[in-house]
């Protein structure tokens, strides 16, 4: 959910993530120093969708339609083989990315209202974040560390729906994929 700055932090602000623990290891300590949504309590993950609704509108019946949603999509596997970048932004390329593209136009369907970062980008590309708002020399530095640390493979089983309080992200509710 890193999105250039902790402005974007706002208390009641929702996200839905996969969370990729098998990532931590490798990612955390680049992540902790680098990336605004580590340091406030963002596991490693691949964002489905950020913003999503408001957590004050995350009510039973949107988590209904949510574990629907999300249910009717398979479980998958990931590898992260290689790096990529976006302006002053590194991060882990999980492939293939078919699937999460799926998971964030299935949500998006159903709350067309809720764009994937507000609608600032024409294309959504599936991405885990390692640093963020970095100059080049910070993400070559990354990049050179970590390139040896890869493959990284995951079991893509859950989707979570995370809440930003106005201090750190908490998990409020995880969905469960099928199979």
């Amino acid at each position: 959910m890193a999105d250039n700055g902790a402005s974007t932090f706002q208390a009641g602000r929702t996200g839905l993530i996969v969370r990729i623990p098998e990532a931590e290891p490798v990612v955390r300590s680049w992540r902790e120093r680098c990336d605004p949504s580590a340091r406030a309590g963002v596991p490693a993950h691949l964002t489905v969708l950020f913003p999503f609704l408001d957590e004050s509108r995350t009510d039973g019946r949107v988590r209904s339609a949510l574990s629907d949603i999300l249910g009717r999509h398979r479980a998958f596997d990931l590898r992260f083989e290689s790096l990529g970048r976006f302006p002053g932004c590194l991060f882990l390329r999980p492939e293939p990315d078919t699937q999460l593209r799926r998971l964030t136009e299935s949500v998006v369907g159903r709350w067309p209202e809720a764009p994937p970062y507000g609608g600032r980008f024409a294309e959504v590309v599936p991405h885990l974040t390692v640093a963020d708002g970095q100059d080049d020399a910070v993400l070559e530095e990354i990049e050179a560390d970590l390139s040896g640390e890869l493959p990284v493979a995951s079991r893509v089983s859950s989707v979570d729906l995370m809440a930003y309080d106005g201090a750190a992200w908490h998990l409020r509710e995880s969905f469960a994929l099928r199979g």
